[in-house]
């Protein structure tokens, strides 16, 4: 959970984007947005097949040019 320690001299602006970092660094907010809606099992690893794919593809693509 993200929580920041507020100085009494710190600028409340300066606060706040601190916090939002730290919000977007633990990757709450991607996080709630996946959550938001029910996604079957299936289309879970779906998506996740698709996406080793590209990786699989882009690491191929990248040692044929090097060679």
């Amino acid at each position: 959970m993200a929580h920041i320690i507020v100085d009494d001299n710190e600028l409340l602006e300066k606060a706040i984007k601190r916090f939002k970092r730290m919000v977007e660094k633990e990757g709450i907010v991607r996080e709630f947005k996946k959550r938001e809606y029910f996604e079957k099992p299936s289309t879970i690893l779906n998506r996740k097949k698709k996406s080793n794919a590209r990786k699989v593809m882009k690491r191929n693509r990248k040692g044929k040019s090097e060679s």
